[in-house]
């Protein structure tokens, strides 16, 4: 973002820095660049929480797991 940002500041013919700024976060490639990384950070979060979620399910089946181990060994 920051260096997408410098590239479009420095396109501008804009004299002050506010008004560079102001162009390049108007800018449609700086629009699209932002789009981009929402759908990255929402497929990132997704993928996170469903390794969050399997990895639960690890652990359950493995406490339940060592739980039937138990119990065999009690039953014996």
């Amino acid at each position: 973002l920051r260096s997408k940002k410098a590239l479009l500041m420095n396109e501008s013919e804009a004299k002050t820095s506010t008004e560079r700024e102001q162009y390049a976060y108007s800018h449609p490639d700086y629009q699209q660049l932002l789009r981009g990384l929402k759908v990255a950070t929402e497929e990132e979060e997704r993928l996170k929480w469903e390794l969050v979620a399997a990895q639960a399910r690890v652990e359950v089946w493995r406490s339940t797991e060592a739980s039937n181990r138990t119990q065999d060994r009690s039953t014996r």
